[in-house]
Order: structure tokens, then C-alpha cells, then sequence
């Protein structure tokens, strides 16, 4: 394990986009990095990255979807507080998705849907954007939007049955 202490929150983050640019998202130290970048993510919110990956796996094993509102109630914190802090590169959700990518899980944020979507397990427009947008910055090939949703939420599932 890499001892990052003398390193800024911005050199982690430029290091981080350094193995971007560079399409080197699975290599040991990318990895290490992204885990560094929640700890400290973790320190500045109220929002628990560990009890929400808990719950997303909790999701997959059952074969369900949650609302982000059910990941605030995880952390027990208010929606309207949680809200601000969940969307948007470099939010909650986004560095669950760096978690998921850097532990070699599938992609559990796929089947975090708002309210609205939690039947059909479909994202919200913005939403879908955000997940595609963020799974390409962490080396993932996404053509279709909708449709590699689609197998993300489908691959979620598989893993659960799987534990």
C-alpha cells in the first residue's frame, strides 16, 4: 500500500487524471489512488461510502433497485442535505463508482435509481449521463448510454445471485 500522506487532495485528483488521460484505469497504483481520493471524499461528508456500497450489494444480492434516498436514509442523513452531495462528478455516487471500479466489482450504482425510476430501474436522463460519463473516465467503453445501463444493472444482478 502506497503511503500517500505528503500528497494534496489536488495531486491525487491530477495524478488520478493522469492514468485517465492515459486509458491506464486498471493498473494496481489507479486503484490505490481511487480508494485514497473516498477516504478523503469520506472525511468531508456526511454521506458513508461504506454503508452505501453495503447497501448497493445488499440490492444486488436481492436482485432489486434502491433510490438514492434510500443511501441517504443509510447514512442517516436528511435527503435534503444528502441530495447536494450525491450527484455530479466527484459526488456520492461518483466515487462509489470509482470504489466499485477500483474493488473489481461490477458497477453497483447502476441500480441506484430516483424514485420515479425504481420499478422499471430506469435512470433519469441527467442521471444516465453521469453514470456513462463517469464509467468512461474510469476506462469503461460506453457506446449507448441506455443500453450499457442496462447491462450494468443486468451484470449487478448476476453478481448478486452469485454470493
Amino acid at each position: 500500500m502506497t503511503d500517500f500522506s505528503s500528497k494534496t487532495d489536488a495531486a491525487i485528483d491530477q495524478w488520478i487524471a493522469n492514468f485517465e488521460k492515459r486509458l491506464e484505469t486498471a493498473a494496481a497504483l489507479y486503484y490505490e489512488l481511487l480508494e485514497e481520493r473516498a477516504r478523503r471524499a469520506q472525511k468531508k461528508q456526511s454521506l458513508d461510502l461504506e454503508k452505501s456500497l453495503a447497501e448497493l450489494k445488499q440490492a444486488a444480492i436481492d436482485g432489486i433497485c434502491i433510490t438514492y434516498g434510500d443511501l441517504a436514509k443509510t447514512s442517516g442523513v436528511d435527503w435534503s442535505k444528502a441530495r447536494h452531495q450525491m450527484n455530479g462528478k466527484h459526488g456520492h455516487l461518483d466515487r462509489l463508482l470509482e470504489i466499485c471500479h477500483a474493488r473489481r466489482l461490477p458497477l453497483l450504482t447502476a441500480i441506484c435509481v430516483n424514485k420515479g425510476g425504481l420499478d422499471n430501474g430506469e435512470l433519469e436522463e441527467n442521471a444516465l449521463a453521469g453514470f456513462a460519463e463517469g464509467a468512461r473516465r474510469i476506462g469503461r467503453a460506453v457506446g449507448d448510454g441506455l443500453a450499457f445501463h442496462h447491462a450494468c444493472r443486468e451484470e449487478c444482478w448476476a453478481w448478486g445471485k452469485a454470493q
